[in-house]
C-alpha cells in the first residue's frame, strides 16, 4: 500500500526583519536589508498511509501550523519534497482542495446567516458531489449524530459546539482522501467533546479517511491515535505509536492520595501547601529518587514515581508513617504527562 502524505526533508524559512524602535526605526526600516532566517519546520520527514488518525503534537510555535500549511498547499516549503495524494500540493492547488478537508480551529467554512443545509448544498454544488454520493452522506451523517434538528438553523444561532460539529461534517462532505482537523474540540465542554471524538472515529472507519490532527487535549489523543508525530522548535522528536510512547516510562506510576474525608474541605492554596510540604519530606527520605515529583490534580495529591529509582509500596510506606490517607489510586503514566517530559527535553 502506498502512503497517502509524504513528506522527505521537508524545510520551510522565513525572512523576518530586525525592526527598530520609534518613527525613525520605521522609516529605516522601509530600506533595511537587517533579516533573521527563522526556521520554521527543519528537516521533517514522514509517511502516513491511507486511513489513520496521525496526531501531529507540539508547544505553541513547534511548526505544526506551518506543516499543514505545506500539506494544504498554501505555503511552498523552502526545500524537500511533499507528496499528498499523489500531487505536490502548492503546485496543484485546485486539484488538492478537491480532494482534502479542512477545519481550522473556531474558523467556520459555513456561511454565517444561511440555515447548515444551505450550506451543505452550497459546498455540494462547489465540490460538484454526484446527488447519490451527496444523499449517501446526509444519511450517513444523520445516523451517526442528531444534526437533522440543526439543518434549518442559522450557523450564526448555533452554540460553538454544534458549529464545530458541523464544520467537521462539512469537511467530510465530499469524501475526502485526507482531512486536517486543527484543534477541533477547543472550548468545548467535556460531553461535545466526547460527541465529536466519536463522530471523527466513525466516519474515519465508514469511509477509511486519514485524519491529521493537532491538539494541545490529550483526551483527544488518548480518544482518536494511534500514531503520535511530536515536534518542537521544527524538529521533529517523535513518530510511533502511543504505547511505545510510554514504554519509555514504563517504570512511572502516580499514586494519587487524599489526606481529608471530604474532597471539597480543603482550598487549592491548601492543598498546593501540602503537596509542597510531602515533597520536600520524600526528598529527605529517597535522595536518590531524582524523578519524584509532587503535584495538585483537582482535589487529589498525584506523587510521580520512578521505579527505577524507588519501588512505589516503599514511598507509599513512607507517606503512611506521617499521615493519615483517606484514599488512594494507583495509576499509570499519562499521555499527556509522557509528552510534556518530551518537551522538557527528558526523553532523547
Amino acid at each position: 500500500m502506498q502512503p497517502i502524505i509524504t513528506l522527505k526533508d521537508v524545510s520551510k524559512e522565513f525572512k523576518v526583519l530586525n525592526r527598530r524602535e520609534g518613527l525613525k526605526g520605521s522609516i529605516q526600516d522601509l530600506f533595511s536589508r537587517d533579516y533573521n532566517i527563522v526556521k520554521a519546520v527543519n528537516n521533517i520527514s514522514m509517511e502516513i498511509m491511507p486511513g489513520e488518525i496521525c496526531g501531529y503534537l507540539g508547544p505553541n510555535g513547534a511548526g505544526k501550523s506551518t506543516t499543514i500549511k505545506m500539506m494544504t498547499g498554501v505555503l511552498q516549503p523552502t526545500s524537500g519534497e511533499i507528496i499528498v495524494n499523489g500531487r505536490i500540493p502548492y503546485k496543484n492547488r485546485t486539484e488538492n482542495s478537491q480532494n482534502i478537508g479542512v477545519v481550522f480551529g473556531q474558523r467556520s467554512q459555513l456561511w454565517w446567516s444561511l440555515p447548515l443545509i444551505e450550506s451543505f448544498k452550497l459546498l455540494r454544488d462547489i465540490y460538484q458531489i454526484d446527488e447519490k454520493q451527496y444523499k449517501d452522506m446526509m444519511e450517513l451523517y444523520e445516523s451517526l449524530v442528531d444534526i437533522k434538528s440543526l439543518y434549518s438553523k442559522p450557523v450564526r444561532q448555533m452554540s460553538l459546539g454544534q458549529r464545530t460539529l458541523s464544520d467537521i461534517l462539512a469537511a467530510f462532505l465530499h469524501n475526502p482522501g485526507v482531512v486536517f482537523l486543527d484543534e477541533p474540540t477547543i472550548g468545548l465542554d467535556v460531553s461535545m467533546k466526547s460527541k465529536i471524538r466519536e463522530l471523527i472515529k466513525a466516519l474515519n472507519k465508514e469511509k477509511n479517511t486519514t485524519v491529521i490532527l493537532t491538539t494541545h487535549d490529550m483526551g483527544d489523543v488518548d480518544a482518536l491515535c494511534r500514531r503520535i508525530v511530536i515536534i518542537d522548535k521544527g524538529k521533529m522528536l517523535y513518530d510511533n505509536s502511543i504505547e511505545n510512547l510510554r514504554s519509555f516510562f514504563g517504570a512511572y506510576r502516580t499514586i494519587c492520595l487524599r489526606f481529608t474525608k471530604n474532597a471539597n474541605e480543603l482550598t487549592k492554596e491548601a492543598l498546593e501547601k501540602q503537596a509542597e510540604g510531602l515533597l520536600e519530606e520524600l526528598k529527605v527520605k529517597f535522595p536518590q529518587a531524582q524523578s519524584l515529583n509532587v503535584t495538585v490534580s483537582e482535589d487529589w495529591i498525584d506523587v510521580l514515581v520512578n521505579e527505577d529509582e524507588i519501588p512505589v509500596i516503599k514511598v507509599l510506606n513512607e507517606i503512611q508513617e506521617t499521615r493519615k490517607i483517606y484514599d488512594v489510586q494507583l495509576k499509570e503514566i499519562s499521555t499527556e504527562s509522557v509528552i510534556k517530559k518530551i518537551y522538557d527535553k527528558e526523553l532523547e
